[in-house]
Formats: structure tokens, sequence, C-alpha cells
């Protein structure tokens, strides 16, 4: 049965390596914290000043939020900010119009694991459509990035009057179960050595088409280490050992990631 699952995981990652990640948890403890308290989170509130390129969301999301007047609001945040935390009311969902956002749960215990990191396009909160009350993991900018604010109440109207926008969202939460089912089995049935290099597939993006792709910045060892769910030590030497086969490469603070690393998830050894 173990090597069944192998061999289904290995034959659909040229199709799950491009999925998006989401919030697929979410836990709840704290207490709210008003929207007028967040001009002090934020880098900048939306203003004329903004630049288009930088306000405008990838994957068709433009058009939907161009036709909304109120209950909406553009954010920016440096990088390594919270954008909510876990337990502050559910109230609203973020598009990613620029930058990288990851999404890490801790346990009541102070452990820590990064569920998600998020790209141009995506969107995340979206729990408070299915009667979340609180938030139930933190939501933090991996560097600077423009975000779009919906009201939970704005955003349930549109999806119950609007069926092409219902559709796309829809479809885009598909997507995400069909990777997390891949990271199910992934976590139960594959060494980390196998795990860390699906992970850098995913946050390249790498797929079938690819000979080298840059890993999303900011993501660290630790971080790794959370999403692999191993410790850091392990990730660094499979890292070690990854770059010395030529899998990877650092250069100027970059990692790129080469197509030879499809090999250790088509073909997985007896790593750790």
């Amino acid at each position: 049965m173990a090597e069944l699952e192998k061999m289904t995981l290995r034959s659909q990652l040229p199709s799950t390596i491009r999925l998006a990640s989401g919030n697929g948890h979410e836990l709840a403890k704290g207490n709210p914290v008003p929207t007028a308290r967040w001009k002090s989170s934020p880098m900048v509130k939306k203003s004329a000043s903004v630049a288009a390129d930088k306000m405008r969301p990838a994957a068709g999301w433009e058009i939907f939020l161009a036709g909304i007047s109120t209950g909406k609001s553009v954010v920016e945040y440096r990088g390594n900010r919270n954008i909510y935390t876990q337990g502050q009311p559910a109230d609203s969902l973020y598009f990613v119009g620029r930058g990288k956002v990851k999404l890490a749960v801790s346990s009541f215990d102070g452990k820590e694991a990064i569920v998600a990191t998020l790209d141009a396009g995506e969107f995340f909160g979206e729990g408070c459509l299915a009667g979340q009350p609180f938030r139930t993991a933190t939501a933090i900018s991996v560097e600077d990035c423009t975000l779009t604010r919906v009201e939970k109440p704005i955003l349930a109207r549109m999806l119950r009057d609007e069926k092409g926008l219902a559709e796309m969202f829809v479809t885009h939460l598909l997507s995400r179960i069909i990777r997390y089912e891949a990271d199910l089995v992934d976590q139960i049935f594959n060494s980390s050595e196998v795990r860390l290099a699906r992970m850098l597939l995913l946050l390249s993006h790498f797929n079938k088409d690819s000979k080298t792709e840059t890993v999303v910045a900011g993501i660290s060892q630790e971080h790794l280490a959370q999403m692999v769910g191993t410790t850091r030590s392990r990730i660094n030497h499979f890292m070690n050992k990854f770059r010395k086969l030529g899998f990877i490469d650092y250069k100027s603070r970059k990692m790129t990631v080469h197509s030879g690393l499809l090999n250790v998830v088509r073909h997985p050894g007896d790593g750790d």
C-alpha cells in the first residue's frame, strides 16, 4: 500500500507542484482588534500614490475587486510583519497583489509550524466564510507586500449573487484540497529528504517545462524545517547534499532549484 501511494504521489507531482498553498488550519484564542487600529501595523494604507501594478492582484481577481466600492481596503506591509495573529476575530479575506505571505500556527506549548506560503494571486483568511469566529493561524509578510482586504459580508454576498466569481473561488479552493491531499501522502510515506525536495519544488513553482527556478525569497532553513516536519540540522544536511549534487545553487542570497531535484522525488532512496 505504501509503495502504491508513493507511485501515486510521484505521478501527480508535475500537476501538484504548481498548485497554490493556503490556510487549511486555523485555531482560536485572543481578543478582538478593532479595524481602526490597523493603521499602526501596515506600512501604508490605501492611497492614490500607490502604483497600480502594486495594487493589482493576479489570477483574475482584479476585475472582481475593482467592482467593490465599500468594505474593501488596500494595505501594504513591510517584510516580517504580522498581518493578523492567531486568535483575532476572523472578519475578512485578503488577496495577495504583490509579495509573499506565510501562515504559521502556534500550539499552546509554544511550538510553531508554517502551514502555507502564499504568492501573488492567492487569497487567505477564507475560513471566516465557513463560520470560523477567530483566526486559527498567524499571517506574516515574508517580504514587502500589497494586499487587498475584503470584509466578510461583502464577499459572502458577491459569492451568492455572482456565479462567475463563485466558480473561480471554488476552483481555487479545490486546487488547495488536491495540494493538501498530496501533502498528507508526502508526510505519511516519504522521508524528510524527499519532503524537503518536494517543498523546494513547490516554493519555486517548478513545473514539467522548468529547467531552473528561483525559490521564494525570505525562506530560511528554520522555516523549511517547520514546513517539512524535521529538525534544522537535518535540513542543513540535505541542503548541503543537494548543493553538492548540483540540484540547487546559492547566489546573492537567492536559491535556484535545478531540474535534477525532481529525481529525488521521482526516485526516492532510503533517506531519513
